[in-house]
């Protein structure tokens, strides 16, 4: 296939998805040639059916030959973003249709929508398609596990170009409103093919979209229309129930506001949800508690490795009122028995990680008690992986985490193959600068199985690597599944006037 053919191929890829009419083929043709510099296009007949990915390799690929870009992959992101743009409504066009879909549903809504942003190539189906994932049976649930490869690695160059490029103030972040049709820069992804739909939360204009990783089905993201820090208080729970009351079909979560234990964009105030239900949100409720004065909210201690209050009612304001003061509780508690310290030399520690939804007719809210306190032997956190597992996983333990789903780096791809290809050959594994990190953990594991072979070497480094995981959320607990941890819990309980019923 050549350019013009890909080209023709890129246009009746774009009406079948509907992201054009008939009349706009020419239009959309040229300009796609525009974006690919070129100064003519022979007009071709029947051409055959390629995948988006295949069509747009053969247009880059070209480019690349002919100097319109450097051959790395930033660059190849940039123009294919620029290429898929070309096709894709004007932001009022996405706006109406998805407004009106509303009308019928939600979920006609944000299913129309998520499929929209796939087909224009914001979410990259065949790079998402990449990701390693798999499910791990624990006495906790089944917990997900992902090593994530759909985000690319930066590539030397790119790196390099990035360090030299002129700093920008524009957009603020990658969240910011204005991303919505930027072209991008060496540091700076392209989002031409980018629609945002604006919502109202708490009397104020926020957007609505979708993770371009999209780590679980429909990973949505509301973040606000204004560059301000996020902050976990009151106001971010009445923004959770509003954003749940748009999207009841809908979890609505944040990450905790503090380092450590909070996400990678602490900068600007947003939150992520989906349609989806994870472990945390199946797991039981261990003990039944009740608060003074709002005997109308169930609430318990969950079941979860984490330490986790829900609360559940009918109306959300009370929840909200309810979950307020339990963090303020929080905030402002120590127990130095259990190791948790309020503040130290003036840095707050205590915070929460709260996750809503609507469960049977109920609004619900999850309140995850974080701490990030940080000591001499655990200088990344106390309430952190403990060291021996960073082999697996070293990054903070952020919502998506807290709620049963590993991101795992992309590395272990290939040292995992690295290390079962060494255990079924019966290579030492510390010769292996692949392998050597992983060699203890493989050896203590090992032991556990009777017969290890060629055929049950990939499922038991898959069940192995989703134990570690259950042992990464039991480190970042602030109170453990056991009688001590247990009773340490009860202590905040009850001065929070809660007590077990």
């Amino acid at each position: 296939m050549n350019v013009n053919e890909a080209i023709k191929g890129l246009a009746e890829y774009g009406l079948e998805k509907e992201l054009f009419s008939e009349e706009d083929t020419v239009y959309v043709i040229n300009s796609i040639i525009a974006a690919l510099k070129l100064d003519s296009y022979e007009a071709c007949g029947d051409v055959e059916k390629h995948g988006l990915e295949e069509l747009l390799n053969i247009v880059l690929d070209d480019a690349a030959a002919r100097g319109v870009i450097d051959d790395s992959q930033t660059e190849r992101d940039l123009l294919d973003t620029k290429i898929m743009g070309t096709m894709v409504p004007f932001p009022r066009d996405v706006i109406n249709k998805f407004w009106i879909k509303y009308m019928h549903s939600p979920a006609e809504a944000t299913d129309w929508y998520y499929d929209f942003s796939q087909n224009t190539d914001y979410i990259r189906r065949y790079r998402i398609k990449k990701d390693m994932k798999w499910q791990t049976d624990t006495e906790y649930g089944t917990l997900d596990i992902t090593i994530n490869l759909s985000k690319p690695e930066k590539d030397p160059r790119a790196i390099a170009a990035a360090k030299n490029a002129p700093q920008s103030g524009y957009p603020k972040c990658q969240l910011c409103a204005e991303n919505e049709g930027y072209a991008g820069r060496i540091n700076h992804p392209a989002r031409q093919n980018h629609r945002i739909i604006p919502i109202n939360i708490a009397d104020s204009q926020w957007y609505f979209q979708y993770s371009p990783y999209v780590y679980y089905n429909e990973h949505c993201i509301a973040f606000n229309g204004q560059h301000i820090p996020m902050k976990i208080d009151r106001a971010a729970f009445c923004k959770m129930f509003d954003f749940i009351k748009i999207f009841p079909h809908y979890f609505i979560g944040s990450n905790a506001d503090l380092p450590i234990v909070g996400g990678s964009i602490l900068s600007h105030d947003h939150f992520q949800g989906g349609n989806y239900t994870f472990a945390m949100a199946k797991a039981p409720v261990l003990k039944k508690v009740e608060f003074n004065g709002y005997e109308d909210v169930k609430a318990g201690i969950v079941k979860w490795p984490m330490s986790v209050i829900r609360l559940s009612c009918k109306d959300s304001n009370r929840l909200i009122d309810l979950a307020d003061i339990i963090l303020g509780k929080w905030r402002s508690y120590t127990d130095e028995a259990s190791y948790i310290f309020a503040n130290t030399n003036g840095e707050p520690h205590n915070t929460i990680t709260p996750i809503a939804r609507m469960n049977n007719g109920m609004f619900e809210i999850d309140l995850v008690l974080r701490n990030n306190i940080t000591t001499e032997d655990r200088p990344l956190g106390l309430y952190h992986p403990n060291p021996k597992l960073h082999h697996i996983k070293k990054e903070n333990i952020g919502l998506i985490e807290v709620m049963g789903l590993a991101v795992l780096p992309s590395r272990l791809k290939n040292e995992l193959t690295a290390l079962e290809t060494s255990i079924i050959m019966g290579k030492e594994l510390r010769e292996d600068e692949l392998t050597a990190k992983h060699a203890d953990w493989a050896e203590t594991f090992l032991k556990k199985y009777h017969e290890v072979n060629i055929t049950n070497i990939d499922a038991i480094v898959k069940k192995e690597v989703g134990l570690v995981f259950l042992e990464v959320l039991k480190d970042a607990g602030v109170y453990k599944q056991d009688d001590d941890g247990i009773n340490a819990f009860m202590r905040f309980i009850r001065e929070c006037c809660g007590n077990e019923i």
